[in-house]
């Protein structure tokens, strides 16, 4: 769970295409969560989520009123707060999602211009676009398309099981908002104690 994973791996993939890019996230998540055989969330894991969804459970989203964008870190700026290097890596996490989403409009150039085709044609598009880049990561063993970008497939889980019961629906919890705070004071604990050893 304290992991960083990469997220383009062929582990854990849902894809719910068909919502207008305009659509509110908020309430393409609910949608999705309550389909029935919805986007699955793994007991002890979670999604990381931008500042425009809820911290909840299952669902990471940055501090509010700290920085965040990786270009804020330019210039040999440092964290000086748990929240803010949380965010740092909260950030850096999410450019690697960035990255894939740059790789399936590189290999598949349907989707780079796929607004001429009617919303529901366009979903049916994309969901074998997304498939075929799963099949290609998990059984080419050198794929070229990630020389552009790299490669970070060494930090991929095996297990795909999903533990526990679903989740539903997403509500902050008081829970939930000190795990993240714990769990931010660690790895930048745990930062500031490597940057002193070294």
């Amino acid at each position: 769970m304290e992991k960083w994973d990469n997220l383009c791996g062929t582990e854990g993939v849902y894809i719910l295409a068909g919502w207008e890019g305009s659509s509110v996230d908020g309430r393409v998540l609910r949608d999705a969560l309550s389909r029935r055989n919805g986007l699955p969330i793994k007991d002890g894991y979670y999604y990381l989520v931008d500042a425009g969804y809820t911290n909840g459970k299952g669902f990471l989203a940055p501090f509010r009123d700290q920085r965040y964008h990786l270009s804020e870190w330019r210039n040999g700026r440092q964290s000086t707060t748990p929240e803010e290097f949380f965010n740092m890596k909260h950030t850096s996490a999410r450019n690697v999602i960035e990255r894939c989403f740059g790789m399936l409009k590189m290999r598949w150039g349907i989707i780079r211009n796929s607004n001429i085709y009617p919303i529901k044609q366009q979903g049916r598009i994309i969901m074998p676009c997304f498939l075929l880049q799963s099949h290609i990561r998990e059984h080419m063993h050198v794929d070229p398309i990630e020389n552009v970008y790299g490669d970070d497939s060494q930090n991929e889980e095996e297990d795909s099981g999903l533990d526990g019961e679903p989740v539903t629906y997403v509500e902050p919890t008081q829970e939930w908002t000190n795990w993240r705070y714990n769990f931010a004071n660690q790895i930048f604990n745990d930062w500031m104690q490597n940057r002193h050893v070294a």
